[in-house]
């Protein structure tokens, strides 16, 4: 069983917020006897462009104090997205997490300038042999996850196993979560320009009368996707066995390193923090989580938003974690210790 501790704040205070998280952290290194590296990365999500219930800034600045305070280097760091948005490419991510207030520390994109550069972690696990990770998370032995409890579309719910799975991986690395390998092309949209082909370094893309991909020699980069200047290259949204491909990304992500993770559960959306527009809240504000379990946080986060709602919100992605404690990354039994 694993300890999930628990400090409750159903205010949108987020200078509190802060405090609670930091708090968070110093009790679980005090209790696990933790030492920090050098550089320690903290893996946030800086919200889509119009996004207005990311989780802010300021919430971060405690711990980053902490750190530094600590001898600890600290740095933001994340991965490119697959879909075509503000945070696409490392020029534009970068661009939109300075607009959303994330300057106080260097910002590390993981992936490469468009989501193609990656390491590959071996798992062999059910659905997934090789994860395509951002290739920068390899330098580093330590990482803060920091996530925000939400709603998702395809995987029930956002939190700490997502922050892995699809925060770690490179493009090419969320394909494969979402479907098969190979992104499709629209043909009204496409106007057989040739950026993709002279983009494409494994001889997948041809132009007739429009691009035509070989899925035969595309390895899933999805570096086409996001060269595209007519949004014409699309990821194919199959989703079989998306749930579980998410679990099997994050043991990947999480192989052979040492993190601590810190949920908020505040603006509790439908939707993720993906989507650029205002949406309300589908539940009350809980407090913030914080563990070295990700599927023990996860679990206790659902538990507490469906026992606080009274609806069983977000349950789909309770697949995820029944299939990670199936393969080792945690359990789902849990001890919940609140911190007052």
């Amino acid at each position: 069983m694993s300890k999930v501790y628990f400090t409750k704040n159903s205010e949108s205070d987020y200078d509190k917020l802060g405090k609670d998280a930091l708090e968070l952290l110093k009790k679980i290194v005090s209790e696990t006897g933790h030492k920090f590296e050098k550089e320690v990365p903290i893996k946030v999500h800086f919200g889509e462009k119009g996004n207005k219930t990311f989780i802010p800034a300021k919430c971060y600045d405690e711990i980053i104090n902490y750190l530094k305070e600590n001898g600890v280097s600290p740095a933001y760091i994340e991965s490119n997205v697959l879909y075509r948005g503000s945070r696409t490419t490392t020029e534009l991510h970068i661009e939109t997490a300075k607009a959303h207030g994330f300057t106080q520390i260097p910002i590390i994109i993981a992936d490469g300038d468009i989501g193609t550069e990656y390491n590959e972690v071996e798992i062999n696990k059910e659905y997934i042999k090789k994860c395509k990770i951002g290739k920068r998370y390899g330098e580093f032995k330590q990482f803060i996850v920091m996530s925000h409890f939400k709603g998702h579309v395809a995987a029930g719910f956002g939190g700490a196993l997502k922050q892995l799975a699809m925060g770690f991986a490179s493009r090419g690395g969320k394909m494969e979560q979402h479907s098969g390998i190979s992104p499709v092309v629209d043909h009204e949209k496409c106007v057989s320009c040739g950026i993709c082909m002279n983009k494409c370094n494994f001889g997948a893309i041809e132009i007739s009368d429009a691009a035509v991909i070989d899925e035969s020699k595309c390895i899933g980069c999805a570096g086409c996707i996001a060269v595209c200047p007519q949004g014409a290259i699309e990821n194919s949204w199959g989703g079989a066995n998306f749930l579980e491909k998410l679990a099997e990304y994050a043991y990947g992500a999480s192989k052979d390193k040492d993190i601590i993770y810190i949920t908020f559960v505040h603006n509790i959306t439908k939707e993720c923090d993906c989507v650029g527009e205002h949406m309300k809240p589908v539940a009350g504000n809980i407090g913030v989580l914080a563990g070295k379990d990700p599927v023990a946080l996860d679990t206790a986060c659902l538990d507490l938003v469906q026992k606080n709602s009274g609806k069983k919100l977000f349950e789909k992605g309770r697949t995820s974690l029944k299939h990670a404690e199936k393969i080792g990354l945690g359990s789902m039994e849990y001890e919940l210790i609140e911190i007052k």
